[in-house]
């Protein structure tokens, strides 16, 4: 074993890797299952005790859509992982694609076994701690776990963080919010209640939050539960009389400010007993019996940082349903942007237009996702995935979901484990063709390379 120097210390550096993926979400674990595929020697290091992120640590109840309305477009390792999760849940039709359930016990195994028996190695409870660079990428990370402070060193890193921390501590230019890095969307604690009568709820009225005779406009107009703060209520039976909630928002939450994480995760323990009390009382044939059986782990983050990278996704792209030479799949979720709280309170009327009409695709339209949005300016052994992809504001409203996040993941760990073999742990030199062909091969959906084969 070598050792790193650090401020005069010695630290047990291992440098064997080819590629080392910071964060087990979605992102990080098809990166870290695609990269040790490609033969590359893989490491994929997590700061929770489990895989998965928002989906198994966050509670995050169901899937956005698999589909773009007529076919599944999320394919290849995003595909294997949603047909094996909802195939263990008894009342999911098999031709369920969108808004499906998630039963978080069971994603968490279905992860583990992708990413393991790929080859690649997982280190949980492992926090990355510092990053150094050279003038062209990323030399060493630093990371913290029961073993103490140790040196990593691979050929290629990929940022699956969510936050980008990685690339950010690297020096790469980073967005955060609006222009002026304020107004970020407000996050989520998701949570589960169990002992709930399905036929109670099902044949009762609807508690969507858009539809008039939902529970919660009796819940707000009350004042009893002054922690609820909105009619944002989604639930989905996720096993047995047990409901998943993605509901409510906590306002001015930044990921990136543990104190401010911190105080929200509290926030959002209290916020689900009184949505469990308060549906109780307002829905006692289905809740009056109920019972708050978990808050998740993870805070339900919808933004933070975006990179700069070789290319910026644009709201235009969206909107002209835009394919690219070098795209690496493709998207469908519309613009589901969550409102800052400023932004509610000095228009009320516009946010609730704006509820209205998200901007939605039609039947069979989708937009892709160019390799480019991946690579971080001034990084040459370096790739993103997951939400913090060079994007427009706007446009991460709708890149930010698992369903995508999942396919980007692919797609760089493919990359990566290319550069790492035969391009010297140069991302840029990957020709995308030969990455398209691969991803193809591994059942990407890709229409316009399907046309030109």
């Amino acid at each position: 074993m070598k050792t790193y120097g650090l401020s005069a210390r010695s630290l047990p550096l291992d440098d064997s890797w080819d590629v080392i993926v910071a964060g087990g979400g979605p992102a990080g674990c098809t990166a870290a299952t695609a990269a040790a595929r490609e033969g590359a020697k893989t490491l994929l290091i997590e700061a929770s005790g489990c895989l998965g992120g928002m989906g198994t640590s966050a509670l995050v109840p169901a899937w956005t859509p698999f589909s773009d309305k007529e076919k599944i477009i999320y394919r290849g390792l995003a595909e294997k992982v949603f047909r094996a999760c909802s195939a263990g849940i008894a009342h999911v039709k098999k031709d369920a694609l969108d808004w499906v359930p998630i039963d978080p016990e069971r994603l968490k195994r279905i992860y583990d076994e992708l990413v393991t028996s790929a080859g690649a190695k997982v280190l949980f409870h492992t926090h990355l701690s510092a990053v150094e660079r050279n003038e062209c990428g990323i030399e060493t990370i630093l990371i913290t776990n029961k073993a103490g402070l140790s040196a990593l060193k691979a050929k290629v890193y990929i940022d699956c963080t969510g936050d980008a921390d990685l690339t950010a501590w690297a020096g790469v230019e980073f967005h955060k919010g609006n222009a002026e890095g304020k107004k970020l969307m407000p996050a989520t604690h998701c949570f589960a209640i169990t002992n709930v009568d399905k036929y109670a709820l099902d044949n009762g009225p609807s508690m969507y939050g858009g539809v008039a005779d939902s529970p919660i406009h009796k819940i707000l107009k009350s004042g009893k539960y002054p922690l609820i703060p909105d009619t944002h209520l989604c639930h989905n039976f996720t096993g047995p009389a047990t409901v998943g909630f993605n509901a409510g928002h906590i306002f001015e939450v930044d990921n990136t400010k543990p104190e401010s994480t911190s105080a929200a995760l509290m926030q959002g323990r209290k916020m689900a007993e009184q949505y469990r009390a308060a549906l109780a009382e307002f829905l006692p044939a289905a809740f009056g019996n109920s019972y708050l059986v978990m808050t998740g782990s993870m805070m339900g983050i919808r933004e933070t940082r975006r990179i700069v990278g070789d290319y910026t996704l644009t709201l235009a792209d969206f909107m002209e349903r835009r394919s690219f030479e070098d795209e690496i799949c493709r998207n469908a979720y519309f613009i589901d942007v969550h409102w800052a709280k400023e932004d509610i309170a000095a228009s009320p009327e516009k946010f609730k237009e704006w509820e209205k009409k998200c901007i939605h695709y039609e039947k069979g339209e989708s937009h892709g996702i160019p390799y480019r949005c991946l690579i971080p300016k001034g990084l040459d052994n370096a790739l993103v995935a997951g939400r913090s992809i060079s994007c427009e504001q706007i446009v991460q409203g709708s890149v930010r979901v698992m369903p995508v996040c999942l396919a980007m993941g692919e797609a760089a760990g493919m990359a990566a484990g290319k550069a790492a073999l035969s391009h010297a742990g140069k991302v840029r030199e990957v020709p995308t063709t030969e990455l398209r062909a691969g991803l193809l091969k591994a059942g990407a959906y890709l229409p316009e390379v399907e046309k030109a084969s």
